[in-house]
């Protein structure tokens, strides 16, 4: 497999996971807290630098943008896991959701990029696994595979 067609795979991935996390807003009537858009950004940014790299001269400029936002949501979504293993500590309203409700993005896109819900409220699963659980376990497979892709040789 070539550089090109894993960065492009692993954007459609990330375009998935948003669509999934678009789904449990609308759908299951889960809203996302702070912590939760702020992972959607990261998703976003992993998946447009796999564009740059899959479209440019060099992939691993790409891999390089989708590396930085990987290790980026490690620590958000470490954050998130704290949260929740530790039920007295919250982020509800506070200055990330009133920074990251007053973004363009939200304002434009409030239905993908507004924060109205609560970090520690994040406890619906799926297959045994919590929301942030299975965005760290993405944050894992996606970040491995940026540097995967800046450490093997370019085709």
């Amino acid at each position: 497999m070539n550089s090109r067609t894993i960065l492009l795979t692993t954007a459609a991935v990330c375009f998935l996971l948003i669509a999934v996390a678009l789904y449990l807003q609308h759908v299951v009537d889960l809203l996302p807290c702070p912590l939760c858009v702020i992972q959607r950004y990261l998703f976003l940014a992993i998946a447009i630098g796999c564009l740059v790299g899959a479209f440019g001269r060099n992939p691993k400029i790409g891999a390089g943008i989708g590396l930085a936002a990987g290790l980026g949501g490690l620590g958000v979504v470490g954050k998130h896991l704290y949260v929740l293993a530790h039920p007295g500590f919250s982020c509800g309203i506070d200055p990330y959701e009133t920074f990251l409700n007053k973004l363009p993005s939200a304002t434009y896109l409030p239905w993908i990029f507004q924060a109205d819900g609560l970090c520690e409220n994040a406890t619906e699963g799926f297959l045994g696994l919590s929301i942030p659980q299975w965005s760290a376990i993405w944050f894992v497979i996606l970040t491995a595979t940026m540097v995967w892709v800046l450490v093997r040789r370019q085709r």
